[in-house]
C-alpha cells in the first residue's frame, strides 16, 4: 500500500487483506500480523478517503480477534488522528471508529490490560467535541458513533450525558439532513432506552420533533416520526404529549399523503393483463402446522401490507394508531374535523387528501372504537361510496379501511339493520374483487379474508355469489395475487368448515383449482399457496373431499419423495432441492388425515409415507420435523395400523426433540409432545417403553417455562396427563415430583376432550399412589375447579371419588380442615357444590 500506487489498486489490496484476514487470521504467523499492522496504520490518514474506508474496516478486523490489547499502536493512532486537526487524520480515525463501535460496542467499553481507562472513556469526550466542527462529515461521523451506545448505556455515556444532550441540541437545525437525522435518531433511542434522561427537557424535545416531522427531507421527517410510537411505549404520562395533539395530529394527516415519488402512484396505470414480473411478487413463507392446544399466537400477520415499504406515510399512520390506543376517544374532537375537511374535497387534483383521510379512518378503528361505534353505519357508508371512486388507490385503502371494522361489523349484523349493511359491504368487496386495478384486487382479498375471519359461519348462507366472484377471479388474476386469492379461499373454507360440503358449491369451487394443481409443475412455486389453499379445502370438506383425494394424495408423497432425493443428488432428482415443497406437502397430508380420517387409510397403505415420514422426522431444518411430527399425530389418529411396525422409532424420534435445545425450537418440540400424547391414547400401554424417557423431559418444560409459548406447556401437561391414564402403575410412583408444576399448568388449559384426557391420567395416577399428591392437594383442587363445565359424566364422577378419597383419608388424621381451609373461599363452594364436598 505504497502511496505511489495508484489509488484503486490500493482499495483492491485493502479488501483482499481484510478478508484474508477475516478468513484466515488464526493462520496468520505472528510476525506477518505485526507487519500488516505496521503498515496499515499510516494509512489511517491517508489523502484518499477510499484507502482511509478500507483502513478502518481492517481495523476493526483486527479488533474482533484481539482488543486493543493485541494492537495497543491503533488506540495511540486513533487518539493521535483525532487530536491533530488535520481534516484526513481526523476524518480516517473517524471511521474506523464509527466502523469498530458498529462492529464491536462491547469492546470499546471493555477493561483493557495496561491502559488506565477504558477506550471509550477517552474516545466520547474527544467525540462531543467533534459535534462543533466545521466540517459536516466529521460532525455526521461523531454523531454516528456516539449514537452507537445509546443501547448499550455505558459509564463514560452516562457521566457525558449532559454534553451529549447539548450537543445534540446544538445540531437539531444542522444544515445538513443526515446529521438533522442521526439527531432524531438518537432522541427516539433515548426515548425507547433512558426516558429519563429526557423528562427534564420533554417539551423542548416534542416541539423539536414536531419541527423535525414537517422537515423538507423526507429522511429526517420519517425518523422524527418514529419519536410518536417510541413515545406512547415508553410509558411516560401522557398529559406531557396531550396539549401538542392538535398539531401534531395535524401534521400526521399531512404526511400521510402519497408523496410524489411513492411507488404506489407509478402503478396507478398499471395494465392489468400484463404478467407480474418475478420482482413483483414477495417471496413468501409457509408456515409450518402447529397442533395441540394452541394459544392462537403463532400467527401475526401484517394486515397492513397494502402500503408496502416503510415510509413516512406508513410510519405516520402507525404513530396515528398508537396514539389512537393512549388517548382513546380523546382525539377524536380533533382528528374527525380533519376528516371531514380532507373527505369532502371535490378537487379531482386533491384526492390523495382524501385517501390520506380514509387511512386515518382505519389507522384509529380499534383504539377509538367506542367513540367511533355510534358513527359505524354513517362510516360505512361513506366506504362502501368510496370503494367505487375512480382513483384505484382510494379504492384499496377503502377497503383496508372496512376490513379494520371488520369485528364490529360482524357483531352488528347480528341485527336485521346490520344485515343489511353486512350484505352491502360483502357486495362491495365482491366487486372489487373483481376490480381491474391489481393493487385493488390485492387490498380487497386481503379485506375479504380479514372479514370471512370475523364472519365465520354467517357466510355459509351467502356462499354461492362468494364463489361465483372468487373462482371469476381466479380465472384473471396475474401470479401476484393469485397468491393472496388462494389465501382468501382457503380462509373461506376455514370459516364455513362442513358447509362447504355442498354439491352446487364444489361444483363452483374444485375444477379451476385441479385444473391449475395438474398444470403446475413439481418444481413451480406456485404450488405452494395452492397446496395450503387444498390443506384448508380437505379440512373443511372432511370425508366430502374423498373423490380428490387420490391425485393429491399422490402428488405429496411424489413431492416429499423428489425433494428428499434433491437434497443429496439435484441432477437426478431434475430439480432443485426446497425444503417448502416438504413442508407443504407434509401439511397437506396432514389436513387429509384430519379431514378423510379413517378413510385415508386405502391411500396410506398403497404408499410408502411410513418411510418417507420417518426420514423428514429426522430432518436438519426444524420446520420439516414440524410438519412431520404433526403428520405423525394425525396419522396415528387415522390408521394408527400402518405406522405400528416402526413406532418405536417414531417415538424415540419425537421423545429426542423434547430434549435440551427445546428453546431453540419450542414449535417443534411443541408438536412432538402433542404426538406422543396422540399415540399414547391410540396405542395405550404399548407406550410403556418410552414413558419414564418422556417424562423426564415433560417435568423439566413445566418447571422453567421462561421462553416457552403457552401452546408447549399446555400440550406437555396434557400429554403428562395421558401417559398417566394409559400407564398409571409407571408415572405414579414419580408424582410428588411433578405434581404442583403439572397441576398449575392444567389451571390454564381450556375445557375440551384434550383436558379431560389430562385429568383421566390424573385420577389414576390418584387410585394408585394417593400420598403421592397430598402436598399438592390445593394445587390440585385449584386444577379441578378450573373448569367451567366437565361434559363428561363419567370423568365429573371419578373427580368426585378422588376428592371424597381425600376428605375420607385426611379426617382420620383431623387434617382436611386444615388442607380444605387454605383454598379460596370462591373455590371452596364451587368444589361443594359440585362434588358434593
Amino acid at each position: 500500500m505504497l502511496n505511489g500506487d495508484a489509488v484503486n489498486i490500493r482499495q483492491a489490496a485493502g479488501l483482499l487483506l481484510k478478508n484474508n484476514l477475516k478468513s484466515n487470521y488464526q493462520s496468520i504467523q505472528p510476525s506477518h500480523l505485526q507487519y500488516i499492522k505496521a503498515e496499515v496504520l499510516p494509512c489511517l490518514g491517508s489523502s484518499d478517503f477510499g484507502v482511509r474506508t478500507t483502513v478502518g474496516t481492517i481495523a476493526s478486523v483486527v479488533l474482533q480477534h484481539g482488543g486493543f490489547q493485541c494492537w495497543p499502536e491503533l488506540y495511540q493512532a486513533l487518539v493521535q488522528c483525532l487530536d491533530s486537526n488535520v481534516y484526513n487524520h481526523m476524518e480516517g480515525a473517524l471511521g474506523a471508529l464509527f466502523k469498530i463501535a458498529e462492529d464491536l460496542p462491547e469492546m470499546l467499553d471493555s477493561d483493557v490490560p495496561g491502559f488506565a481507562d477504558r477506550p471509550l472513556a477517552i474516545f466520547i469526550p474527544r467525540l462531543l467535541q467533534f459535534f462543533t466542527s466545521e466540517h459536516a462529515a466529521l460532525r455526521r461521523l461523531a454523531l454516528g458513533t456516539v449514537n452507537q451506545f445509546i443501547v448499550l448505556f455505558p459509564a463514560a455515556l452516562f457521566s457525558n450525558m449532559g454534553q451529549y444532550l447539548q450537543g445534540l441540541f446544538s445540531l437539531a437545525n444542522d444544515s445538513v439532513g443526515d446529521v438533522r437525522k442521526l439527531v432524531c435518531a438518537a432522541l427516539v433511542q433515548l426515548l425507547e432506552v433512558q426516558p429519563n434522561a429526557l423528562q427534564p427537557h420533554m417539551r423542548n424535545v416534542i416541539e423539536y420533533m414536531l419541527q423535525a416531522n414537517k422537515d423538507p427531507d423526507r429522511d429526517v421527517a420519517l425518523e422524527a416520526c418514529e419519536f410518536w410510537s417510541a413515545f406512547c411505549e415508553a410509558h411516560l404520562p401522557p398529559d406531557l404529549l396531550r396539549e401538542f395533539l392538535p398539531r401534531l395530529i395535524d401534521i400526521l394527516l399531512d404526511n400521510m399523503v402519497y408523496a410524489d415519488d411513492d411507488e404506489a402512484l407509478q402503478d396507478e396505470d398499471e395494465d392489468e393483463n400484463a404478467p407480474d414480473r418475478d420482482q413483483d411478487i414477495k417471496p413468501r413463507f409457509h408456515q409450518s402446522r402447529i397442533v395441540g392446544s394452541t394459544d392462537g399466537a403463532e400467527e401475526d400477520d401484517d394486515d397492513d401490507d397494502i402500503i408496502n415499504s416503510w415510509n413516512l406515510r406508513k410510519c405516520s399512520a402507525a404513530g396515528l394508531d398508537i396514539l389512537s390506543t393512549v388517548f382513546g376517544d380523546d382525539i377524536l374532537p380533533i382528528l374527525m374535523p380533519l376528516v371531514q375537511v380532507r373527505l369532502s374535497t371535490t378537487e379531482d387534483s386533491e384526492w390523495v387528501q382524501k385517501e390520506a383521510a380514509i387511512l386515518a379512518l382505519g389507522a384509529v378503528a380499534e383504539g377509538c372504537i367506542s367513540g367511533l361505534l355510534p358513527h359505524l353505519a354513517q362510516i360505512v357508508v361513506y366506504l362502501v361510496s368510496f370503494m367505487e371512486d375512480t382513483r384505484p388507490l382510494v379504492r384499496s385503502i377503502s377497503c383496508w379501511t372496512l376490513s379494520r371494522y371488520s369485528k364490529w361489523i360482524v357483531r352488528v349484523a347480528q341485527s336485521p339493520e346490520g344485515q343489511l349493511q353486512f350484505d352491502g359491504i360483502l357486495t362491495g368487496l365482491l366487486r372489487r374483487i373483481l376490480d381491474p386495478h391489481k393493487r385493488v384486487q390485492e387490498a380487497a382479498c386481503s379485506a375479504f379474508a380479514t372479514l370471512e375471519e370475523e364472519a365465520a359461519e354467517d357466510l355459509a348462507p351467502r356462499l354461492e355469489p362468494i364463489l361465483q366472484h372468487l373462482m371469476y377471479a381466479f380465472g384473471t388474476y396475474q401470479r401476484r395475487n393469485l397468491r393472496i386469492l388462494y389465501d382468501a379461499i382457503g380462509t373461506l373454507a376455514d370459516a364455513v368448515g362442513s358447509e362447504l360440503n355442498n354439491p352446487k358449491y364444489l361444483e363452483i369451487l374444485m375444477p379451476p383449482l385441479i385444473s391449475k394443481w395438474q398444470q403446475l409443475s413439481d418444481n413451480d412455486k406456485d404450488l405452494f399457496p395452492l397446496l395450503e389453499c387444498f390443506t384448508s379445502i380437505a379440512q373443511a370438506l372432511g370425508p366430502g373431499f374423498i373423490q380428490y383425494a387420490e391425485p393429491v394424495f399422490m402428488r405429496c408423497i411424489n413431492l416429499i419423495r423428489t425433494h428428499q432425493v434433491a437434497k443429496a443428488d439435484p441432477q437426478s432428482a431434475g430439480v432443485n432441492y426446497d425444503k417448502e415443497f416438504i413442508v407443504c406437502s407434509l401439511d397437506l397430508l396432514s389436513g387429509l388425515a384430519e379431514g378423510l380420517g379413517s378413510s385415508i387409510e386405502n391411500l396410506v397403505s398403497r404408499s410408502d409415507l411410513r418411510d418417507l415420514l420417518l426420514q423428514c422426522c429426522t430432518d436438519e431444518a426444524p420446520d420439516v420435523r414440524q410438519s412431520a411430527l404433526a403428520l405423525l399425530g394425525d396419522l396415528v389418529k387415522a390408521c394408527a395400523v400402518h405406522l405400528q411396525p416402526r413406532l418405536a422409532e417414531f417415538l424415540s424420534l419425537a421423545a429426542n426433540q423434547l430434549g435440551q435445545n427445546v428453546k431453540e425450537n419450542v414449535s417443534v418440540a411443541n408438536n412432538a409432545c402433542w404426538a406422543i400424547g396422540e399415540v399414547a391414547i391410540k396405542v395405550r400401554s404399548e407406550i410403556s417403553p418410552i414413558v419414564l424417557t418422556v417424562i423426564s423431559p415433560l417435568v423439566r418444560i413445566l418447571s422453567n417455562t421462561e421462553g416457552l409459548n403457552k401452546s408447549l406447556l399446555e400440550n406437555s401437561a396434557i400429554t403428562l396427563g395421558r401417559l398417566g391414564w394409559v400407564c398409571p402403575e409407571i408415572v405414579a410412583p414419580h408424582m410428588e415430583h411433578f405434581m404442583q408444576t403439572w397441576c398449575r399448568a392444567l389451571c390454564t388449559i381450556r375445557d375440551d376432550f384434550e383436558k379431560e384426557d389430562a385429568f383421566r391420567g390424573l385420577c389414576a395416577m390418584v387410585r394408585l399412589n394417593p400420598g403421592g399428591a397430598v402436598s399438592s392437594l390445593a394445587l390440585m383442587c385449584e386444577a379441578i375447579g378450573s373448569w367451567h363445565e366437565i361434559r363428561s359424566k363419567e370423568l365429573s364422577s371419578e373427580i368426585a371419588q378422588v376428592l371424597h378419597g381425600y376428605k375420607q383419608m385426611l379426617s382420620q388424621s383431623n387434617s382436611w380442615e386444615q388442607y380444605f381451609g387454605t383454598l379460596d373461599g370462591t373455590l371452596r363452594e364451587k368444589l361443594v357444590k359440585t362434588y358434593g364436598l
